[in-house]
């Protein structure tokens, strides 16, 4: 298994998570994962707090990702997700072995405005 599995098990997570199977999450993680969120200072550890958390979750938003990169065992997608009212940019970290997912690091936040003061030097997306 290579890069490319690893990349293919990125790609089945965000189709099974949009789909609202969380069962996907079985296939493409190894059983003794780690999601770590920074921001909220959680980690998740192992398959069934995983399930438990992503069961609980109220509503699951959308994953749109625009740019995902790999090298090796690491695959990094940059994505939008949207919970239907509210919408996020989040980077996702993934180390994967053997085709699988060992550790997701999520970084999310809100779109914000850009200031007039930057304009002459910018692009807008």
């Amino acid at each position: 298994m290579g890069e490319a599995d690893n990349v293919r098990a990125v790609e089945r997570l965000v189709t099974g998570l949009n789909a609202k199977d969380v069962e996907v999450m079985n296939e493409v993680f190894v059983d003794d994962s780690i999601l770590s969120w920074p921001q909220s200072g959680e980690i998740i550890r192992g398959r069934e707090n995983r399930q438990g958390v992503y069961r609980a979750f109220p509503s699951l938003p959308t994953i749109t990702p625009y740019r995902t990169v790999s090298s090796g065992d690491l695959v990094i997608s940059e994505a939008e997700l949207d919970y239907g009212t509210e919408t996020y940019q989040v980077v996702f970290i993934f180390e994967c072995r053997d085709g699988r997912i060992v550790r997701e690091t999520a970084y999310w936040a809100k779109p914000f405005p850009a200031p007039e003061w930057r304009a002459t030097w910018v692009d807008r997306a």
